[in-house]
């Protein structure tokens, strides 16, 4: 199996990407700790990755409390011995779809501030475990935004472009210790639209453009090279891989899980 032995934390645990990634990593063998600030889908996905025979726990973290998550890392830590792979896939509605001239400095800023702090909170309390540890691998999750252009997606465009120079450089500052950092960027997930923030999100955007939440998925579809949206599995079977030993030279990269939306 490609996780066995490992700790893997997963911030946003019961989020689409994150649920799908816990019940990936416990199936390749990893114990998981699902992270996040709401009980109840978190004690679903554990109950089902337990169901499935894997290893689970739920923990109530907010990923923007700096203090608190340094405290659950070193919990966890101290419990299982050591922390492998910490995942970080909190999700947070946000505005899109609106021109600039319609769009306020906060809504700009809201994407911003809370998808890099999450980033920079949750990075921060994995370096300070696995560089004493020597090894480690530390994840986050882009949006196509961050090489697209378009109407209304600014502050996506700026949120998603600073989580993956932000993976890049801590990829450069944490790789003498043994540590990687990987960066993932999936499209809009076919099988997460239903998840309450992006059905939200999703339905305004396409809303602005007069036509159905669905057929806005269909023609993003369309869109891509393999006529597709990728799935929530999908990004989770890629994350499983890139935390495990069999990418052990891979760092500083982004994953274009885009289904050909982007070519790279």
């Amino acid at each position: 199996m490609l996780l066995a032995g490992k700790t893997a934390v997963i911030y946003g645990g019961g989020g689409s990407i994150g649920s799908a990634a816990g019940e990936v990593f416990a199936r390749e063998g990893a114990h998981v700790v699902l992270a996040g600030r709401t009980l109840d889908s978190l004690e679903r996905t554990r109950e089902t990755i337990r169901a499935q025979g894997g290893r689970a726990d739920a923990d109530v973290v907010d990923a923007l409390d700096e203090d608190a998550v340094a405290r659950h890392l070193a919990d966890v830590a101290r419990t299982q011995g050591r922390v492998d792979v910490v995942l970080n896939a909190i999700g947070a509605d946000h505005v899109q779809g609106h021109p600039i001239g319609e769009t306020s400095l906060e809504q700009f800023l809201d994407p911003v501030v809370t998808y890099l702090s999450a980033a920079f909170v949750t990075a921060k309390a994995a370096a300070a475990v696995m560089t004493v540890q020597g090894s480690g691998v530390i994840q986050n999750i882009s949006t196509p935004g961050a090489r697209l252009g378009g109407v209304g997606i600014i502050g996506n465009a700026a949120q998603s472009a600073g989580l993956e120079g932000f993976s890049r450089a801590l990829a450069a500052e944490l790789g003498p210790a043994g540590v990687r950092v990987l960066c993932v960027r999936p499209h809009a997930l076919a099988t997460g639209a239903s998840g309450s923030y992006t059905r939200r999100m999703f339905g305004r955007i396409a809303a602005r453009a007069g036509m159905s939440t669905d057929d806005w998925l269909s023609g993003a579809a369309a869109g891509s090279a393999l006529g597709r949206l990728p799935g929530a599995r999908d990004v989770a079977e890629y994350l499983a891989f890139a935390a495990s030993d069999r990418a052990a030279a891979m760092t500083g990269v982004v994953g274009n899980l885009t289904a050909g939306a982007i070519l790279d």
